[in-house]
């Protein structure tokens, strides 16, 4: 009967019931040429994305790319890391579906792919669908065997096939990838620069029998950590071979727009860690005398946009009833002429910077209006707005409405100490950024920690800024003057978010 593999006791007896069934109902010669299939692409990925892959007029494989998939059988564990756009999440999706429809082929081996990344939001929202694009581009009549079955098969966050899985794991939780057994298998690493050496530890056991495969692939970060450690050809990753892809190559592919990437330069500056990160693909860091690593802003950015994920799902469930989350400070940054930007930073729920609004070239009036109309909307609000040069008239026409404004001078003195109690700061504008940089410290607890949205401006100026301690115990960040010079812009972004988080004085000490 069907309806008998439904009740059967164990999964396997179902999943028999169903391949079964399908074969059942495939044509006689599908099986045949299936099977015909696995050995000419078994080892080939190469041919496999240019045969079996419905490619679009103009597109294909990059130069690189077919490089890179080449030796993934050769040499087992490829690693590769490059700037944004060169195409490293489709070559992981490419290499699940390749490693999935070949062994799948084999009736003598099972197989798994393990695939994990540096969140899970990652996996779900980028790799997964990644996957999914590009099995809607699969030539069945080239693997020789029926499409998917989407309801069986081919899941939102996996492939369950006759003879083996593909599945997402958390990269938190190393003893899921350590409990991935199979005589085929493959583990595939996206932005690897942020999973941690315990989840590659995990997987060690499966290379020891030399039929598992690696691919490690990501954007670089700090000099730091276990994907870095196997870029660099640390001592003992030698059994990886790496690949580092440039701007120039991503370029001539046509992934990466050269007037972009010549935009980013003049926005970050050239010796910018979020420059030679994101563009170059180089390994890089703020340096010891930056204010704010680039990678606290990631994180940051990544806490931003799980909770966007999460506002998102609860318009969509409440409808008509979502109340969206009150705005409780704005931050505000002044500008009329030339090219600086009026800036507003708004801060809602806790710790969370939703949005930056931005406005060119707006009257100062005009201006008043827009905070004034936000503190209406949002009562026990308060706005935070700088006071030199155009801010003081936005300032003086808020306090006659009788709105709650707080006056920020940069150049102001500062009774503020750090974290540690044992350093002062030269001025209010150091005070407020360093701030911003002890909320960024990863070592803050989770439900503290802040939320930034992801914002090129945003993140070029807060990592720009530079600082040092004075003979006399203080702390001095470089000023926007000076930064100005070096990037030759305002940092309007910067300051209205660096604005919105300066802490309130109570009692002569500042707390966050």
């Amino acid at each position: 009967m069907l309806s008998s593999p439904l009740t059967a006791p164990t999964i396997s007896a179902f999943e028999v019931g169903v391949r079964a069934l399908r074969d059942l109902l495939a044509p006689p010669e599908a099986s045949e040429r299936y099977r015909a299939f696995a050995p000419t692409y078994r080892d080939d990925p190469v041919a496999f994305a240019h045969d079996c892959i419905r490619w679009r007029e103009g597109q294909g494989l990059a130069p690189y790319q077919e490089e890179i998939l080449a030796m993934l059988p050769v040499k087992r564990r490829v690693a590769v890391y490059g700037p944004h756009g060169l195409g490293k999440t489709t070559l992981s999706a490419l290499l699940v579906l390749w490693y999935a429809l070949t062994r799948d082929a084999d009736l003598n081996e099972d197989w798994k792919v393990a695939t994990t990344a540096g969140s899970w939001r990652q996996l779900i929202r980028y790799l997964w669908p990644e996957i999914h694009k590009w099995a809607m581009r699969l030539r069945w009549d080239k693997i020789g065997r029926n499409p998917f079955d989407e309801r069986r098969e081919f899941l939102v966050l996996g492939i369950n096939l006759g003879r083996g899985q593909a599945f997402p794991v958390a990269s938190d939780v190393p003893a899921l990838i350590e409990g991935a057994h199979a005589d085929q298998l493959l583990y595939v690493y996206d932005e690897a620069k942020s999973i941690h050496a315990g989840t590659f530890d995990a997987s060690e056991g499966a290379f020891s029998g030399g039929k598992a495969m690696g691919f490690a692939c990501s954007t670089p970060g700090d000099p730091s950590g276990r994907f870095y450690d196997i870029c660099s050809r640390k001592a003992g990753t030698e059994d990886w071979w790496v690949r580092h892809v440039t701007m120039q190559e991503a370029i001539a592919a046509g992934r990466m727009d050269a007037d972009w990437a010549e935009a980013r330069r003049r926005l970050w500056g050239e010796e910018s860690a979020v420059y030679q990160n994101r563009i170059l693909g180089q390994f890089a860091t703020s340096g010891t005398d930056g204010v704010i690593p680039l990678s606290w802003i990631e994180r940051a950015n990544e806490r931003w946009r799980l909770w966007n994920d999460q506002q998102r799902e609860r318009k969509r469930q409440e409808r008509a009833q979502y109340v969206p989350p009150k705005v409780q400070r704005i931050g505000a940054d002044i500008a009329w002429t030339g090219e600086d930007k009026t800036v507003f930073a708004l801060l809602v729920e806790k710790r969370i910077v939703s949005e930056l609004r931005v406005y060119a070239h707006q009257d100062p009036m005009a201006t008043t209006g827009l905070l004034a109309g936000l503190l209406k909307a949002n009562p026990g609000s308060e706005a935070v707005v700088d006071v030199i040069g155009i801010g003081a008239g936005v300032v003086s026409r808020l306090r006659e409405q009788k709105l709650p404004v707080v006056a920020f001078n940069a150049g102001e003195r500062s009774e503020a100490k750090d974290r540690s109690g044992e350093l002062g700061f030269v001025n209010r504008r150091s005070a407020a950024l360093w701030n911003v940089r002890e909320m960024l410290d990863p070592s803050v607890p989770e439900e503290d920690a802040l939320a930034l949205p992801p914002d090129d401006f945003l993140t070029g100026d807060l990592t720009a800024p530079k600082w040092k301690t004075t003979s006399g115990g203080k702390i001095e960040v470089e000023s926007k003057e000076e930064i100005r010079k070096r990037l030759d812009r305002s940092t309007d972004e910067g300051d209205s978010v660096m604005q919105l988080l300066e802490p309130k004085p109570k009692r002569g000490v500042f707390f966050a």
